[in-house]
């Protein structure tokens, strides 16, 4: 079992302060696990790299190269929305295509989280439709998973094998222009994309869908967002109960830089994950009392907006299997000092 938690700290000032009142939480079922936890791996990382530290632990849990902006998730993510995009196009590396919402302001464009946007199943299908056209047109390919939480876009073409793109976790929230550049090998790639991106918002300015859309004084779909390109021949798992756990409770709050309510989602996500956690800590007991931690088949990797750390078993001895084990003592084990830094 690899749980990843996401958005476990921030490097604004509203994430930090919020990350000082983190240890005030009491947190039982985690804090209980966290006792009998030791680091064993860590990822500094960079807060402006394109790709996220999650996904980076993803990559190397799947032994692709942790390239950055050229992991290939979305390949991941529509295997597991049971598409095989190899079949459809053979020649074509993929990438996962959002809509959104871009705001202009006085001095930059500022990208929205699309999972902020509440687009319903009909707008989706009807944009899709829409766009399908124009996207054959250009030789490019497009899929959608289909309705509810799996309705995904995926847009392919043999440029996004070497187009390095920012997670969308990296750009919600921000200006676009950070995240839209690419190194000279990957420009022609980049202009490629960026026309097909002034195609697609010149038709979604006037759709019924955007229409209607404002009309309930609802942001406008008027742009889009491409992330998990990469190299198409990286082998996909075999068993999707081998990959990690991505817990993203912290992610709504961390990404509105609502400080408060981001503590509440740990407390959240204490109670409805007590299960969860009691079954990591009983994996946690099971490793030998003195071998090395990795080889316990439990890790819990905290990621925050540069990097991660990654805990396993913490190595026992003799009187750590007593009463006064902090798992069993009921020890306030803090978390602060593994997440000030991420």
């Amino acid at each position: 079992m690899h749980l990843v938690l996401t958005f476990a700290s921030g490097r604004s000032e509203a994430a930090q302060a919020a990350l000082r009142l983190l240890d005030s939480r009491p947190l039982p079922h985690l804090r209980r696990l966290l006792g009998a936890l030791t680091p064993i791996a860590r990822d500094p990382g960079d807060p402006f790299s394109l790709s996220a530290p999650h996904e980076r632990l993803l990559a190397r849990s799947l032994g692709w190269p942790p390239d950055d902006g050229l992991i290939p998730l979305a390949r991941l993510w529509a295997w597991q929305d049971g598409l095989d995009l190899s079949a459809q196009a053979p020649d074509a590396a993929w990438g996962l295509l959002q809509l959104t919402h871009w705001h202009l302001g006085t001095e930059q464009v500022s990208h929205t989280d699309p999972q902020a946007l509440s687009i319903t199943p009909d707008e989706s299908r009807a944009l899709h439709d829409a766009l399908l056209p124009l996207l054959d047109e250009g030789g490019w390919r497009l899929r959608r998973a289909g309705d509810g939480p799996r309705d995904r876009w995926y847009l392919g073409h043999p440029l996004l094998a070497a187009l390095p793109t920012a997670s969308p976790d990296r750009v919600a929230g921000r200006n676009v222009d950070l995240w839209l550049d690419a190194p000279a090998s990957a420009r022609p790639a980049l202009r490629a994309l960026r026309r097909l991106q002034a195609e697609v918002q010149m038709l979604l300015h006037a759709h019924p869908v955007n229409q209607a859309r404002e009309a309930r004084g609802q942001p406008a779909l008027n742009s889009f967002w491409l992330s998990g390109t990469g190299d198409p021949a990286l082998p996909l798992p075999s068993d999707p109960a081998s990959l990690p756990i991505l817990l993203e409770t912290l992610r709504p709050p961390a990404l509105a830089e609502d400080g408060a309510a981001w503590l509440d989602a740990w407390d959240a996500l204490d109670r409805s994950l007590a299960d969860t956690w009691t079954q990591a800590l009983e994996l946690a007991l099971e490793a030998p009392a003195h071998g090395a931690p990795q080889a316990s088949a439990l890790r819990l990797s905290l990621c925050g907006e540069a990097g991660s750390i990654t805990l396993g078993p913490r190595p026992r001895a003799w009187w750590q299997r007593g009463p006064l084990a902090p798992w069993r003592a009921g020890a306030r084990t803090p978390l602060l000092p593994w997440l000030a830094e991420l």
